[in-house]
């Protein structure tokens, strides 16, 4: 279609067929809502994203998405007015709905786009023309653009980048090549696109080197387009400047008067431009110049020459070293610097080691790096390199220590520096790769360092025991532990010294303190011993695995009585010896009122969860999580916040738990840190499993159990499957929760963790028992039993109470259901209590007792309520109207002619229940489901399940309406 006002309009019939993309749904929904908007109207959306995200490849699948005609339109001529614009945008649209595409549209001239902005804003009711407008990201918010409804790409996180790397290269490509082809992208898919272009098929699978740099200046500069086309060579300085000088900033800023300063030192080819306003590609605020896009500045610096890079470089370290700021100073110049240069490196090795000056793990890492790449020694090298690594551990950059470990292994080196690289692989597979590998390289770090560096095979050995305890290899947890004075020679790790302090860098374990923690001292007061073959307490938290201390690096935190003081409590309570626990647990816990380090506070963090002290590991953990973000350490952060969802859960406030495992699970992925991630997506499961949301629980369950089952997370992996059966349980599917909880908790070698199968005891004993099976119910309540006797759980003896009510018979039950609440009355968890109050309202029910039933009933629906369990509700208010009773806050609109029960079947026949399941559910024969289903059937005229649930969900919507 062309008109006057177009110099180019071409107007195409589309394939229905649209391509693949990866990334969120969110952009796709909001397209797919504008082109259904035009069966009945006009709209406009903007996309709106930086360059290589995917603008023009979503308006491409608009194009083919769109079931009319398609406009790719280009600026209008020179005085065309939004109404004239507007007038033949609706002759085009005369014999169907039309999708209009206008790519880069902040790239035409002013005129055009306040002509294209204000005919956006007339399209009307009476239009069936769609406006699909592609904006830079910092473009969207410009005068023309600020009122149109906008949606932003952003980039691709980790597992839709890998699912794209998966399909450029069919697959053939080699895991640690994969590993740093995504880092380098950082989810920029055009990035990552051309990086797998620019490698060979040897490169890609791992028989040759890849190139360095990895992402060269042709390859960034053909991504980011044309955004630094025709620029003079001051602002090119500029740009330049501003990229150096954020090279390796935490924020990716610069101190624009730092910048300036620079340039004036940098002399020709002009002075340096003023920057109000900054040129197009940056932004200031605060007296700080950013890019807009990090990609453009990573293009601006591979682009930019040589001598003016190194320039730029000399110029910037000349103002940091005036100022006083050496270690950026000192790096700024080996940037500039070519070729070998040990002077040069040693000065740059010795001021990252500084521990007085005030710099980040990044930036240390960055200076032992090019330390590194400038020495010519191997043994120093490879020590340098390890020192970048551990810093970019610290850092939360799992994916560069990588390859710097790689580095460090290509030349000779002493045993030392090869167990420290070993260490530090260890505790980078512990936080994002399997754990039985990390257990490995912990091993052989013990080994190499034993006779050297005797604290750092300590720091080894106490971060094997944490891999395997995420792996759920008890046995092994226990030797890593050690036993103190006395171990004998053949203990795993009696050579590295177990027993001894270690360094550590604060990260808790995969594994560590979930929601159930065991306490060690009951109400009283007092320690119990627990019997002999009792199995182990749940949730038993692991100390934080020990990173190295560089021997050229920055000292290591003081760790002393604390982490001896930890491990030797660990093993006591592990074995049992919960007498010969408290005292040094209790040593570890009061070193959180006077201590400030992230690490130390960790620690005592883990020991309040051991202990059941949930608001000392809750004051410990927000302490640790605020030291960890003050110094700059985010790689301590999502530990931090696993701590205290923990905590939140095991002292029933969901609620916060959730909120905690929210942020830490966004942290996680910042840091590179899949196996906290997947702790994470464990604790919202759980959390979501009280809730009352079945699609959050199986998709934050898969999402953990993807990890898990990869990486061998047992914990976590038994956390997830708890959820998901609680989840069942709480919907009335009692054989589905029966069923996954049996192999968590019955004896066998499928057993759950030994730190967490305890803990779902109570619900498989409530699921077993209305499915029928009482015998196993019994089996692990004699496990429980024993356990229980241990009082590490103010809950436990309660819920044990519970279990025996449900297995008792009638004469007895009534009054061990009164114990049960009168113990839940000692302890704190309205989730727990109401639990207990549902069970025994049905139970009181069933014996025609409904004064007695309508008590309990409400106290359950009141406790649920209270602490947001809205499926537990519902399951208490059914039970209420089975009753009798009308609950608050419910209505059955067109289900009114039916008794309480018939209603109550109804309902869980319309969510998909079997006869069957409906009579486990109900604990009634499945011959009165049957004769309560046809009444149903005949009292709403309905011939099908599938016409009662459509019913059903009618007469609820309409119910619920105000």
């Amino acid at each position: 279609m062309t008109g006057e006002n177009f110099s180019d309009a071409t107007a195409e019939t589309t394939v229905r067929t649209a391509p693949r993309i990866h990334g969120g749904s969110a952009p796709r929904r909001a397209v797919r809502a504008l082109l259904d908007r035009l069966r009945t109207g006009g709209a406009a959306l903007v996309v709106t994203g930086e360059p290589g995200l995917g603008r023009t490849t979503l308006l491409a699948w608009a194009a083919r998405a769109h079931t009319g005609a398609v406009l790719r339109l280009p600026p209008p001529r020179r005085g065309t007015t939004p109404q004239a614009l507007l007038e033949t945008l609706r002759a085009a649209a005369a014999d169907g709905p039309l999708l209009v595409c206008v790519d880069d549209a902040h790239r035409w001239a002013a005129p055009a786009r306040a002509a294209l902005g204000a005919a956006a804003g007339l399209l009307g009711a009476e239009d069936r023309t769609g406006l699909l407008l592609s904006v830079a990201g910092h473009r969207a918010v410009d005068r023309e653009f600020a009122g149109l409804p906008a949606v932003r790409l952003d980039p691709l996180p980790p597992p839709q980048a890998a699912a794209l790397l998966d399909d450029a290269a069919q697959g053939a490509v080699d895991p640690a090549v994969r590993e740093e082809l995504l880092a380098e992208a950082e989810g920029n898919p055009a990035l990552l696109l051309a990086l797998v272009r620019r490698l060979s098929p040897a490169q890609l699978s791992g028989r040759r080197p890849l190139p360095r740099p990895l992402a060269d200046a042709g390859t960034l500069a053909g991504v980011a387009g044309e955004a630094l086309a025709g620029l003079p060579p001051d602002t090119r300085d500029l740009l330049l400047t501003v990229a150096a000088a954020a090279r390796e900033s935490d924020d990716a800023d610069a101190d624009a008067d730092l910048v300036l300063r620079a340039l004036r030192r940098m002399g020709p080819p002009a002075p340096a431009p003023c920057l109000e306003p900054p040129p197009e590609p940056l932004a200031l605020a605060g007296g700080r110049l950013r890019f807009h896009s990090g990609l453009v500045r990573r293009a601006v610096h591979a682009g930019a020459g040589p001598d003016r890079r190194r320039a730029a470089h000399r110029a910037l370290a000349d103002v940091l070293e005036a100022d006083g700021r050496r270690l950026p100073g000192l790096l700024h110049r080996a940037w500039a610097t070519t070729g070998p240069a040990p002077g040069t490196a040693g000065r740059l090795a010795a001021a990252a080691a500084d521990a007085t000056a005030a710099a980040s793990p990044r930036l240390r890492s960055a200076a032992y790096a090019r330390a590194a790449e400038l020495t010519t020694d191997d043994p120093a090298r490879a020590r340098r390199y390890t020192d970048a690594a551990e810093q970019a551990l610290l850092a939360g950059r799992p994916h560069r220590a990588r390859p710097l470990l790689a580095a460090a292994r290509e030349g000779a080196a002493p045993a030392v520096v090869r167990g420290r690289a070993e260490l530090v692989r260890g505790v980078t597979e512990l936080r994002d790769g399997p754990v039985g590998d990390a257990h490995q390289s912990l091993l052989l770090a013990a080994s190499l360092l034993a006779a050297d560096a005797p604290a750092q095979a300590a720091s080894a050995a106490g971060a094997a025991a944490d891999a395997a305890w995420a792996a759920g290899d008890l046995p092994t947890c226990l030797a890593a532990l050690g036993t103190g004075p006395g171990t004998t020679p053949e203990a795993p790790y009696a050579a590295a010294g177990a027993g001894a302090p270690h360094a550590g860098d604060g990260t808790a374990p995969a594994g560590t303190a979930p929601a159930g923690t065991a306490q060690a001292v009951p109400a009283g007061g007092t320690a119990r011993t627990a019997p002999r073959g009792t199995p182990p307490p749940a949730a038993a938290p692991e100390p934080p695995p020990a990173a190295p201390a560089a021997a050229s690096g920055p000292p290591a935190p003081r760790f002393h009585d604390p982490v001896r003081d930890h491990r030797l409590g660990m093993r006591a309570v592990l074995e049992g010896r919960l007498d010969q626990a408290l005292a040094p647990l209790g040593r570890v816990v009061d070193r959180a009122r006077t201590d400030d380090e992230p690490e130390t506070l960790l620690r005592s963090a883990a020991a309040g969860l051991l202990l059941g002290d949930v608001d000392a590991a809750r004051r410990a953990g927000a302490r640790a999580l605020a030291a960890a973000r003050t110094p700059g350490s985010p790689a301590l952060v999502p530990r931090a916040l696993e701590y205290l969802a923990y905590a939140e859960l095991r002292a029933g406030r969901h609620a916060q738990a959730r909120t905690h495992a929210e942020e830490g699970l966004r942290t996680s992925h910042l840091t590179g840190q899949r196996n906290t991630a997947a702790h994470h997506h464990a604790v919202l499961a759980l959390a979501a499993s009280i809730e009352g949301e079945p699609g959050v629980v199986a998709r934050h369950a898969a999402a953990a159990l993807e990890t898990a089952r990869r990486h061998g997370l047992a914990q976590a992996a038994t956390l997830a499957e708890w959820a998901v059966a609680r989840a069942d349980l709480g919907g009335g599917r009692p054989l589905d929760a029966a069923d996954r909880l049996g192999l968590l908790v019955l004896p066998g070698p499928r057993r759950g963790h030994f730190a967490v199968w305890m803990l779902a005891v109570p619900c498989f004993v409530e699921a077993a028992v209305l499915a029928g099976r009482q015998h196993d119910a019994r089996t692990v309540v004699e496990d429980f039993a024993r356990w229980a006797a241990f009082g590490a759980d103010p809950q436990a003896a309660a819920q044990l109470a519970r279990c025996h009510a449900l297995l008792a018979p009638p004469e007895r039950a009534d009054d061990l259901y009164r114990r049960a609440l009168a113990l839940h009355e000692r302890t704190d968890g309205d989730f727990e209590r109401a639990r207990t109050a549902l069970l025994y309202g049905k139970w009181l029910r069933r014996r025609r007792r409904p004064r007695e039933a309508r008590d309990r009933l409400g106290a359950a629906l009141a406790g649920f309520e209270r602490c947001g369990a809205r499926v537990w509700a519902d399951q208490a208010r059914g039970e209420l109207r089975a009753n009798g009773a009308a609950a608050r806050g419910t209505g059955t609109g067109g289900l009114t002619r039916l008794t309480p029960q018939q209603l109550r079947i109804a309902r869980y026949v319309a969510e998909g229940a079997t006869n069957r399941e409906v009579a486990l559910s109900l604990a009634v024969s499945t011959r009165t489901v049957d004769y309560h289903l046809r009444k149903v059937f005949a009292a709403l005229g309905v011939r099908s399940r599938v016409e009662l649930a459509r019913m059903v969900e009618q007469a609820e919507k309409t119910a619920a309406q105000p």
